[in-house]
C-alpha cells in the first residue's frame, strides 16, 4: 500500500473524529521514507477542510535512525512532537525541550504508529 495512504490511515484511527489526507510538501520529490516531507491535511465528517488542525509530518534519517517530527501547519507556536525512540515535545518557536501539551496523547499514538510502519534496523 502507499505510504501516503498508510500516513492519512494511521491519523485517521490515532486523531478521531477527523478525516485526513496526506499530500507531499514538495510534489517533485519523490516519497521516500529517509526523506519525507508531507502536510497532513485535515477534515471533518461533512468533508469540510479544517487547516487549522492540518500537521506537518517530517520523516527523516539521522544514522541509522528513522526519526519523525509532526508540527502543526498553522499554529507554529505550539509544541511540536519529535519522535526517535520515543517522544519528546519542543517548544515550537524556539525549539526547546518543552513539557508535553494537554492534547499531548493523540499525537503521541500517531507517532507511535508511524514509527511502527517505518522500517527499522
Amino acid at each position: 500500500m502507499d505510504l501516503l495512504v498508510l500516513i492519512a490511515k494511521a491519523a485517521d484511527v490515532c486523531l478521531k473524529p477527523w478525516s485526513h489526507a496526506v499530500v507531499a510538501v514538495d510534489p517533485s520529490a519523490p516519497a521516500e521514507i529517509d526523506d519525507l516531507n508531507v502536510r497532513i491535511e485535515c477534515r471533518d465528517g461533512d468533508g469540510v477542510r479544517w487547516s487549522e488542525r492540518d500537521l506537518d509530518l517530517e520523516i527523516y534519517r539521522s544514522g541509522q535512525e528513522i526519526n519523525l517530527m509532526l508540527s502543526w501547519t498553522e499554529q507554529p507556536e505550539r509544541p511540536m512532537l519529535w519522535h526517535g525512540r520515543h517522544p519528546v515535545w519542543m517548544d515550537g518557536t524556539s525549539g526547546q525541550r518543552t513539557s508535553a501539551p494537554q492534547d499531548a496523547a493523540p499525537l503521541e499514538a500517531l507517532g507511535r504508529r508511524l514509527r511502527s510502519l517505518l522500517p527499522h534496523d
